[in-house]
């Protein structure tokens, strides 16, 4: 009897700390929902094919930026989940599987460069592509990690090439990132 009530017990702490979970999670949302605008929705006009670079991977998380452990929960954005990113002149689609994909309009680039975190993912040096772009008046900082990290440099070239606008803030060492290009001026 005493092993049995021991087991509810431990069983009610456990349920009790998920639905704990389960509320900020929700509450987090709600709070993203109010302060970031929608992400925008791909754009139907886009073929996959017509892309003039891809690569594939995990989409690990989108965070306010410079703020590597701020994630962003809203409209389903949270959640890690494997994806394709996909560069055309208009911007970069994340093609997310079993989640809602996104875009990111060339006109909303800011920066790009590697980290080695985000969002409680951490990586080895320059594990992480990360692109900073606008998401209404917000700066967020979006994740992803390719299976292939050589791509890295040349997906940091052609979106600083079209970023409209650059903050020099985020090329600096900041929060332990820095970008491929800055560490091979170093050597």
């Amino acid at each position: 009897m005493e092993r049995f009530l021991l087991s509810m017990l431990m069983l009610a702490v456990f349920l009790l700390l998920a639905a704990g979970m389960w509320w900020g999670w929700r509450r987090q949302a709600r709070e993203d929902g109010s302060r970031y605008a929608p992400f925008p929705e791909v754009p139907e006009q886009l073929d996959a094919d017509a892309a003039r670079d891809s690569v594939t991977g995990v989409y690990v998380a989108t965070t306010s930026a410079g703020h590597w452990q701020d994630r962003i929960v809203a409209r389903g954005v949270g959640m890690r989940s494997s994806a394709t990113l996909r560069r055309y002149t208009a911007g970069v689609v994340v093609a997310r599987t079993g989640a809602p994909s996104f875009f990111i309009p060339s006109e909303s680039l800011v920066d790009a460069r590697t980290s080695k975190g985000m969002a409680g993912k951490v990586m080895g040096v320059d594990g992480l592509l990360v692109i900073t772009w606008r998401l209404g008046d917000a700066l967020v900082d979006t994740g992803f990690r390719a299976d292939d990290k050589s791509v890295y440099a040349r997906w940091i070239h052609a979106l600083r090439a079209a970023a409209p606008e650059r903050a020099p803030w985020l090329t600096e060492d900041t929060h332990q990132q820095r970008s491929i290009e800055g560490r091979a001026q170093e050597k």
